[in-house]
């Protein structure tokens, strides 16, 4: 019986190089992207203290609310959706949610949503584009819901008013069964 010594063996990184990446604040120091995710927040403040009817005058006359159920869908016109609101259906979901009796609105869930994530999409001399990620916990007659979500609010500006003219909410678990949830996302 022979032992033969291995030979040293080189090994093969085939990696792809690291992409510098310079840490900082880059297009979120613009200060129309601050003032975008400071009216997001507001946003999410309004909704979980349920101020819906303040809530819809945060859109434009045009805005679009929208929560697809196929969660790569870029038309959303003809696509299924679980809301598709302008700025009628808007006014009408807040109007079942403040008055009269509605399921929806019966015990309604307590929420708080944190919104994060941000990244810059798009910037132009009155618009900010912007994607986020959204985790909102409901608890509505002792159960807890809780829902993930990627964002994309498009934010128009008219001199010193902003308003959301875009709301796309892509539920994680959009395309499997999402029980009624009794708030807005």
């Amino acid at each position: 019986m022979t032992t033969e010594t291995t030979a040293e063996v080189t090994g093969i990184d085939n990696r792809p190089a690291l992409e510098t990446y310079e840490l900082g604040l880059g297009q979120l120091e613009q200060p129309l992207v601050g003032k975008a995710i400071e009216l997001i927040w507001r946003e999410g403040q309004l909704l979980d203290d349920k101020k819906y009817e303040e809530w819809q005058t945060l859109y434009t006359a045009d805005g679009k609310y929208i929560i697809p159920v196929d969660p790569d869908t870029q038309d959303f016109e003809s696509s299924l959706n679980m809301v598709y609101d302008d700025a009628r259906m808007r006014h009408m979901r807040v109007t079942r949610l403040v008055q009269g009796y509605s399921m929806s609105a019966v015990a309604a869930a307590r929420t708080s949503r944190t919104i994060s994530r941000f990244t810059v999409e798009d910037v132009t001399e009155d618009t900010v584009t912007l994607r986020s990620a959204q985790v909102l916990v409901g608890f509505k007659r002792d159960k807890f819901q809780v829902l993930g979500a990627d964002l994309t609010h498009r934010i128009r500006f008219d001199g010193d008013d902003a308003r959301i003219e875009f709301k796309l909410i892509r539920l994680v678990n959009s395309d499997a069964a999402v029980n009624a949830s009794g708030f807005l996302l």
